[in-house]
């Protein structure tokens, strides 16, 4: 019977797979998952109810007047209204706002209706109180939109990053031929090339977390007028920046109805700048696997191509690009649209804002993706090889360099002349080149140990 019911319950995620508009719900749906925590529906509902809790309980402990009897043991049983929120407590708040037309001002009701099963229903018009809609929605988003990069994105991120870095460390001594513009370059290894996304990634991680995350609080236009016409003797302002504060957010203040967003569109361009560099690694690994740098390991049942048996398509690096591209995408009109709104406040923003999740459910996937193509490399050492054996004509910088330090004359065209011929240049053309250098000995002695494998430079 158990069984019978965890096949039907699969069933149904499958079926609602099939059915999803976005691949965020449906192909992806796996993997973006955690997400519903923060960006779903039930998940905002519940946000706002803790905003409305904490709020609540802040006001007891100022205390105001009408609250100084409210019983001070009873804040834990207030919390477990939303830390026990289910979908079904979501739902009646959804039924509510078939009513009220109004999203948080069901959320206030659901809460007075609970105050009521609770008997402190005469403390309940404190529910909300002095605010507007827009203060529950400027501290709810922010706060779902950090706890799920916390919880859920940077860690992925960092594990991602770790994989980065195992290689860096794994092939740092391992020679490469470098390309610039597409054409053989003076040698590099494959370890310094990946050192360049660690060190790249690390920084903007780094400027990432000295960010804050920005929430509005301050009543209809802002002024908190309501707050001040209430209890002119309160110093609402300290108890704003207070209270946001114990959110693990910074208020932003002066504002219009709602949030400037201008701080929260600085999140948004880091994570696309951090989107970025990952897109720039993920091509640079396409690139590698098709010059045969990397093979890639072959899973059992796995297809290639539905034409060509032989093929092992680098698909997972070509999935994390087009999913990087998504969210970057979204992080751009998020970061462009969110800090323009007309006079003290227009709806375009609203209505934006509950896509905030997008880019990070596209990123995700993204890591992902990388995670596991990053699994699948295995450096292939002989076609590295056989490339810088290929490419001797690199090593011309290395001599005509010396030379140089020798005052040797026109090094620089001299090599030019010898590599520029249109003939394939050897070991034994570089080799005769160096016996006919009028330089001592001992210079030339260090001009023929020089190599395409050794000349890597730090």
């Amino acid at each position: 019977m158990y069984l019978c019911r965890q096949t039907n319950k699969k069933n149904e995620m499958d079926n609602h797979a099939l059915l999803a508009v976005s691949p965020i719900d449906g192909r992806y749906s796996r993997q973006t998952e955690p997400l519903r925590e923060y960006f779903s529906e039930y998940a905002l509902i519940r946000y706002r109810v803790r905003i409305e809790i904490e709020y609540f309980i802040a006001l007891c402990q100022i205390p105001l007047p009408q609250l100084a009897d409210f019983d001070h043991y009873k804040f834990e049983a207030l919390r477990d209204i939303y830390r026990n929120m289910t979908p079904e407590d979501a739902a009646k708040v959804k039924e509510i706002e078939k009513v009220t037309n109004h999203d948080v001002k069901a959320v206030e009701y659901f809460i007075k209706d609970r105050f009521k099963e609770m008997d402190i229903l005469k403390w309940g018009e404190f529910v909300h109180f002095g605010l507007t809609s827009q203060d529950i929605n400027n501290t709810s988003v922010p706060l779902s939109f950090k706890e799920a990069i916390e919880d859920s994105f940077m860690p992925l991120l960092k594990e991602v990053l770790g994989l980065i870095k195992g290689m860096a460390a794994d092939w740092a001594e391992i020679p490469m031929l470098a390309k610039t513009h597409g054409q053989p370059a003076s040698p590099t290894r494959v370890g310094k090339e990946f050192n360049v996304f660690v060190v790249r990634l690390e920084e903007q991680i780094r400027q990432f977390e000295q960010l804050t995350y920005p929430a509005k609080f301050g009543g209809a236009t802002g002024n908190m007028n309501a707050h001040k016409v209430a209890y002119p003797s309160i110093d609402w302002i300290a108890f704003g920046n207070d209270f946001v504060s114990s959110l693990g957010l910074k208020r932003s203040f002066p504002t219009t109805q709602i949030e400037h967003y201008d701080n929260l569109a600085s999140l948004f361009d880091c994570l696309r700048r951090i989107n970025t560099i990952l897109i720039d690694f993920a091509r640079d690994i396409w690139t590698y696997i098709s010059m045969e740098y990397f093979r890639q390991k072959v899973k059992a049942g796995e297809v290639g191509s539905s034409a060509m048996p032989h093929k092992v398509n680098p698909i997972d690096f070509e999935n994390a690009e087009g999913n990087f591209g998504v969210a970057n995408a979204l992080y751009t009109h998020l970061a462009m649209k969110l800090p323009i709104s007309r006079l003290q406040r227009d709806l375009t923003d609203s209505t934006v804002l509950r896509n905030i999740g997008m880019p990070l459910a596209h990123s995700m996937i993204s890591l992902n993706s990388l995670k596991k193509g990053l699994g699948k490399l295995i450096l292939n050492e002989d076609a590295l090889r056989a490339d810088l054996e290929k490419n001797w004509a690199v090593v011309a910088e290395a001599i005509q360099t010396i030379l140089r330090r020798e005052n040797y004359p026109n090094p620089y065209e001299t090599l030019k002349a010898l590599t520029r011929t249109g003939a394939g240049i050897n070991h034994e053309i570089i080799a005769d080149f160096i016996e006919t250098l009028d330089v001592n000995e001992s210079v030339k002695e260090e001009l023929r140990v020089i190599t395409p494998w050794t000349y890597t430079g730090f």
